[in-house]
């Protein structure tokens, strides 16, 4: 067989690398000049810089983490993000000591008294937007010093306009634990994920083309392939027939700073409405570092539109059901695989990405 994929991020990546392994020949056109998608690491001043945002991976998966560590060593990172509401420092995900810092509360029972205390505003009503969800959650306090404003910069528009589902998930723990995530398995791959994706790709069987866009050569290259994956926008390659699916975009000002340290911790978020930024990233911190020097991040949402990035989908009812229609269309295409975040138009972890890849390889060969 030969495969096209396009687009030389995980996804594509894995799929790649998995039917390369059987004796597939593998065609991967990448439209950056660079492999790796937004995992993309950058050695400058000897640290690895994130250049498309932090990316800590973690899973409770053990064949999705046994299959990652193939292609690089893991760290013992452990993501601890923390929050800056107008120079007060509160520990992330919200747990015992952001509401012994807020509340001065000790126990758990008293910050869950605190909490029901607060959300007695909702008068028991059943959340219907992000805004009453997050009350729900964690009463108004930490809603309007730690969620409202950060995340009306995130996505641009009030939280009260916003579905609740996107906070559904929102870790709130009754312990002194700082760890954001519960995965069994996380870390930083030591030296940089762009290895990971490097080894992937460096097979006999694998081709790849950089500073390529597909679609300046779609006839072209379809009519070489016998199977296409492709990982782009899935609106995007029916060119739009139904309308465009909506993003968000990232703006990202990369720093170099001389000195070995700006904050301490790498990942900052800036929970106020005053700074446009969402997060400080400090990427030396992922990997211990102790160089003289120090890169920084800041790291801007934006609207998106045509020729942007897109990084995020908008999974709102009217976006939502604007994909159905194109995934039916995808799904009767027999010579084209949709997958990624983009192909999809769904928001996955690095972890669900290999997972996804590796089922859909499966499928393919047993067919």
């Amino acid at each position: 067989m030969n495969y096209l994929i396009v687009g030389a991020g995980l996804f594509g990546s894995v799929f790649a690398y998995e039917v390369a392994q059987k004796g597939h020949n593998v065609s991967v056109v990448e439209k950056r000049a660079h492999i790796a998608g937004n995992i993309y690491t950058e050695n400058i001043e000897g640290i690895q810089m994130h250049k498309y945002g932090a990316h800590i991976f973690h899973t409770s998966n053990k064949e999705v983490w046994d299959y990652v560590n193939q292609f690089a060593e893991f760290n013992r990172y452990t993501n601890s993000p923390i929050a800056n509401y107008n120079g007060e420092i509160y520990n992330l995900p919200f747990n015992m000591n952001t509401f012994n810092k807020l509340w001065g509360v000790i126990t758990p029972a008293e910050a869950q008294a605190k909490i029901d205390e607060q959300k007695a505003v909702l008068n028991g009503k059943r959340p219907s937007n992000l805004e009453e969800q997050a009350i729900s959650l964690v009463g108004t306090d930490i809603y309007k010093k730690l969620i409202k404003d950060y995340t009306e910069k995130q996505w641009g528009r009030p939280c009260a306009e916003l579905p609740a589902f996107i906070i559904k998930r929102l870790p709130v723990r009754m312990t002194y634990d700082n760890n954001y995530f519960n995965d069994k398995y996380q870390g930083i791959p030591i030296g940089g994920y762009t290895q990971i994706i490097e080894k992937m790709l460096d097979h006999p069987n694998i081709e790849v083309r950089l500073n390529t866009d597909f679609f300046e050569y779609k006839d072209e290259l379809e009519g070489e392939a016998d199977k296409i994956i492709y990982t782009g926008m899935i609106d995007q390659y029916f060119d739009y027939e139904f309308g465009r699916l909506e993003y968000r975009s990232l703006r990202f000002e990369h720093e170099v700073l001389d000195m070995p340290n700006y904050q301490g911790n790498a990942v900052v978020n800036y929970t106020d409405a005053e700074n446009k930024f969402t997060r400080i990233i400090e990427h030396k911190h992922f990997e211990f570092g102790e160089q003289e020097k120090t890169i920084i991040t800041k790291e801007y949402p934006a609207d998106w539109k045509p020729g942007d990035e897109p990084y995020y989908p908008v999974n709102d009812q009217k976006n939502n059901e604007l994909f159905k229609k194109y995934f039916k269309k995808a799904k009767e295409q027999e010579k084209v695989i949709f997958g990624g975040r983009l192909g999809m138009y769904k928001y996955y972890d690095m972890h669900m990405v290999i997972h996804e890849a590796l089922n859909c390889v499966k499928r393919e060969l047993a067919e």
